[in-house]
């Protein structure tokens, strides 16, 4: 899970809602995952990537400290081990169910296997729902809601709102304005405001008041470093 928009996604928000469970050939492994790290499963997802169609499951936790569990020694890594120990949990799970695939000519005389899983060499990974939800609650507020906020708070030297990913972001018109802003209290103030629309999107109650806060940035800013670009800004 990376966006809000992706499937994988989408397929968990379902079983977060209620609407929908995890595969039933799936609930040993996620089980045994729980128990083992201590951790709780809300989805597994499998599917193959190139190449050669390689098959990999992403582990769904809800939470970014249970996905941290896993991560590898180095940025952007998984810890080795336990990738090998859930592939292989994977693969004989889904073999005492007789859903593992099978290899070379008799995979095409039976049809029934393109129902099945390939579980060899399979690359283990693992997303948490919870941060893409919060991203989510904020990309949902409206351009109109956010000019009616502007027009509320009335500061002639308040320029643009922007809301990207997790943050909220306003723009004054001048580095000198943002330092001057920093000083009092308005970002507290404004901060409330922004929250209470917030909340109207945060169908799982992710967001709290106490470790929410808006950012300043600048028209100076903007211009200068990032010509203008909206692009450039939130690359």
């Amino acid at each position: 899970m990376i966006t809000a928009w992706d499937e994988d996604y989408k397929e968990t928000k379902l079983i977060m809602q209620g609407k929908a469970s995890m595969k039933p050939e799936f609930k040993p492994l996620a089980e045994w995952i729980d128990k083992t790290y201590d951790v709780t499963t809300v989805n597994i997802i499998y599917d193959t990537i190139e190449p050669n169609n390689r098959p990999r499951i992403q582990i769904c936790f809800e939470f970014l400290g249970e996905k941290e569990k896993f991560d590898g020694s180095t940025l952007f890594s998984y810890d080795p081990k336990k990738q090998s120990e859930i592939s292989l949990q994977f693969k004989r799970m889904l073999k005492n169910q007789g859903l593992t695939k099978r290899k070379g000519l008799l995979s095409f005389l039976n049809k029934s296997d393109l129902l099945q899983y390939d579980t060899d060499d399979v690359f283990v990974y693992y997303g948490a729902f919870k941060p893409i939800a919060k991203e989510e609650a904020n990309g949902q507020i409206t351009k109109e809601q956010l000019e009616r906020l502007k027009e509320d708070i009335n500061d002639r030297n308040l320029w643009y709102i922007l809301n990207s990913f997790a943050i909220a972001t306003f723009f004054l018109f001048t580095d000198e304005q943002v330092t001057q802003y920093e000083k009092t209290d308005l970002k507290t103030k404004w901060s409330k405001k922004y929250f209470e629309i917030l909340k109207e999107y945060d169908e799982f109650d992710y967001w709290s008041e106490s470790d929410f806060s808006i950012n300043f940035d600048s028209k100076e800013n903007f211009d200068t470093k990032y010509k203008s670009s909206w692009f450039y800004y939130m690359r």
